[in-house]
Order: C-alpha cells, then sequence, then structure tokens
C-alpha cells in the first residue's frame, strides 16, 4: 500500500492503484480549516493528501443521498472546462440535469428568466467557481452537494465530498465512481454489479 495515502481494504470502492492513478487524492497547495478533517498528510512539496477512505466514504454518502431524488430534480452544475465531459456522461447515465459552462445569475431565484429551473438538490463541482450557484442555491433552501478540493470553504455546501476537483483525470474518476454508486443505491444496478461504461468515458480530452 502506498504511504501516501490510506486506502484499500473493505471500504475501497475500487483498487488503491486506480484510484491513486486518477489523482482523485491530490490536493492543492493550499488548505482552509475546513477541510483539514480530510487531510491525510502534507508532502514534502507542500501539496496536501487527501484521505482516500474519506473521498470514498463520502462518495458513498452524496450517492445514497442523491438517489433518493428523481433524476430530472437534481441538476449538476460545473463552470470547469474539465468538468464539462464527465458531467454530461453523468448525467445521461443517471438522469439528472447538467448546467455546463457560464451559470446565468437568476437561474434558481428569478422565475421571469427563461433559463429557471427548480432542482431538488444541487451538484457543484467547485462550491469557488461555481460559487453564484451555491448562493442561489442556499437562498431558496435547495440542498447543496459539493465536490471540495483541500482549498475550498464549505460554507454554505450541505454534503462535501473532499477530492480533487481541478485535475481531469480525477474528475472523470470522481463522476465515475458517484454514476456507479447512484444506480447501485438506486436498484439500476444490483449491489456489487459493475457500471460497464470505462473511467476513460469520463475523462476530457486534453
Amino acid at each position: 500500500m502506498s504511504s501516501e495515502v490510506p486506502g484499500g481494504g473493505s471500504g475501497a470502492l475500487i483498487p488503491l492503484d486506480a484510484a491513486l492513478s486518477s489523482g482523485i487524492h491530490i490536493g492543492s497547495m493550499v488548505k482552509t480549516r475546513h477541510m483539514e478533517p480530510f487531510i491525510y498528510k502534507v508532502r514534502s512539496d507542500g501539496v496536501n493528501i487527501i484521505n482516500m477512505l474519506k473521498i470514498m466514504e463520502r462518495i458513498q454518502i452524496a450517492a445514497k443521498f442523491l438517489a433518493r431524488y428523481t433524476p430530472s430534480d437534481v441538476y449538476v452544475v460545473s463552470s470547469r472546462v474539465h468538468a464539462r465531459k464527465p458531467i454530461l456522461k453523468f448525467c445521461e447515465l443517471t438522469g439528472f440535469k447538467p448546467i455546463v459552462g457560464r451559470f446565468l445569475p437568476g437561474t434558481f431565484t428569478n422565475p421571469s428568466l427563461a433559463t429557471y429551473v427548480e432542482p431538488k438538490v444541487v451538484l457543484v463541482v467547485d462550491p469557488r467557481a461555481d460559487e453564484q450557484a451555491v448562493v442561489e442555491a442556499s437562498k431558496v433552501g435547495i440542498p447543496v452537494v459539493s465536490l471540495v478540493d483541500t482549498d475550498n470553504s464549505l460554507s454554505n455546501v450541505d454534503l462535501a465530498i473532499p477530492c480533487n476537483n481541478k485535475g481531469r483525470r480525477a474528475l472523470a474518476m470522481a463522476f465515475w465512481l458517484l454514476t456507479r454508486e447512484i444506480l447501485r443505491a438506486s436498484g439500476v444496478l444490483s449491489p456489487n454489479e459493475e457500471l460497464n461504461v470505462p473511467v476513460k468515458e469520463f475523462e476530457e480530452e486534453v
């Protein structure tokens, strides 16, 4: 087992080497007080390493939570370029609704807009980059689930999934795992059934 991160064992959702190769556990060089409980160690180069077991645990918790909703009531938001393909594939397989690219102010709060929608829950990739969506959801009482890196604040985030939310391979892995666990939790897949879509199909091309 790598000394860089705890993982494997009964809590693992995938083999540790597959998770490590995606970089899902590689945080930034900045850490907020909110994220300290999720950090396993700080590397010699100053990069914060996220605890792999906490990543897997939170993905399962978030999947069970999201699976309780009617798919069309769940909106997935991100302005990040590397998140576009993972989100679109994720939404294709789960039935959730994507909002990728620029989030128009008032989308969750202004019924007079053509883009207005009324989600029951919102999933965002980065609460800082997607701050407008997080703030609007909070104003109208919509629960916010968010991927969060070591440099993120958890203000207005109801359920945090600690992980690398910037790298394209890490985002592909995070959304692949979420897809599989949501489909298992909702009964589309049996509890031990694998998702027959490779992680590569979730990965934004360079």
